[in-house]
């Protein structure tokens, strides 16, 4: 049997909830079972259950959505919260939250979503992707930002249906993502989205296994390098926390990795762990471990490095590469200052900036 890869069409789940619908990823097999496609993992859920992330179940050998436009948050952010430093900056990103997520991430910041049941919040709201669009055209945003949790797979068929409608009105989309995607996702959302920030959580098999409960690390290097070279603009996090990715060797193999693989340009953030979830006795990073990861990549020739979690730090500026020159100042998720020319270039050196859009101050905008 075909798998069903690109199932555009919203249909309602044969015996299921009104609002469940047909999943876009899903291979069908004997005895009733299907394969989810979405991630990695390729769950093979049996009739009636669920696969890992909760959100697909099998419904007489058809894979559905249990969340189809179901969000459990909406909010108008600065787009470097996401963060995207290099894409718009200054600019407002309506962003979108669901419940659910393929890792089980033991820090996870947003695990009071993340990793619960879909089923079991009855109190998400619906917003169906012409609600979505029209709401992001109302707030004055310039793009969307599927976010928070991992959206991106556990309601798949949503964000594909809702980035096709923002193409159509010219709003930007965003992936906010852990990048744990599979081989038929990236194909099926790289000529979909137009912005990503991919959760780089460590720079070993064994930090994937351990602390995300996921195979290997190679499925998210390998959604970036997808993502890259399909033009979507791409900016890497790295949670930096202490006595599991601290180490020196292992922060300037991953900026390696960034300038020979995925280029010298694609800006890296580096943020500063606080103790969540199942990480609570965990200590924070100190401020100067921080300061020491963006020092390496900098070393390691990556040409525009960032400190996160550290209000007021300088890493949260943009300095020219060529000469040093401050080009945005932030605060937070502030832009105080853009010092660009027209073109997005150094006004003391003229060096090409990689920053996509024109950068401003950003005035406020309500929902």
């Amino acid at each position: 049997m075909s798998p069903i890869v690109d199932d555009s069409m919203i249909e309602p789940c044969p015996e299921g909830r009104e609002d469940w619908v047909i999943a876009a990823l899903q291979e069908p097999l004997e005895d009733g079972k299907v394969k989810c496609l979405a991630c990695p993992r390729y769950c093979v859920i049996p009739e009636g259950k669920r696969g890992a992330c909760r959100s697909k179940i099998n419904l007489n050998g058809r894979l559905c959505e249990v969340n189809f436009g179901k969000v459990s948050s909406v909010a108008m952010d600065p787009i470097e919260k996401k963060p995207l430093f290099h894409y718009y900056p200054g600019s407002w990103a309506y962003s979108i939250g669901t419940v659910g997520c393929n890792l089980m991430c033991e820090h996870c910041q947003n695990w009071e979503i993340s990793q619960s049941d879909p089923l079991d919040f009855p109190w998400l709201q619906t917003l169906m992707p012409e609600e979505a669009v029209n709401g992001a055209k109302r707030a004055g945003a310039l793009s969307i930002a599927f976010t928070y949790n991992e959206p991106t797979i556990v309601n798949l068929k949503w964000v594909v249906e809702t980035s096709k409608l923002a193409k159509k009105e010219g709003i930007k989309t965003l992936s906010i993502t852990n990048g744990y995607w599979s081989k038929e996702t990236r194909e099926l959302l790289a000529p979909l989205i137009d912005a990503a920030n991919v959760d780089v959580k460590a720079f070993t098999d064994e930090f994937y296994r351990e602390v995300c409960k996921a195979s290997s690390l190679k499925p998210v290097l390998e959604t970036v390098l997808h993502l890259k070279k399909s033009g979507v603009h791409v900016e890497l996090t790295y949670l930096v926390i202490p006595g599991l990715n601290d180490g020196e060797d292992e922060i300037r193999s991953f900026a390696r990795w960034v300038v020979e693989e995925v280029g010298s340009d694609t800006p890296v953030h580096f943020s500063r762990f606080y103790p969540h979830y199942k990480m609570r006795d965990r200590p924070p990073t100190p401020i100067e471990t921080v300061d020491r990861a963006r020092e390496i990549a900098i070393e390691e020739g990556v040409k525009y490095v960032y400190t996160g979690n550290v209000l007021g730090d300088p890493g949260e500026n943009t300095y020219c590469p060529s000469c040093g020159e401050l080009l945005i100042k932030r605060y937070g998720f502030d832009v105080l200052k853009c010092n660009l020319l027209e073109g997005n270039t150094c006004p003391k050196c003229g060096e090409p900036i990689a920053i996509i859009g024109r950068c401003t101050t950003r005035g406020w905008r309500f929902l």
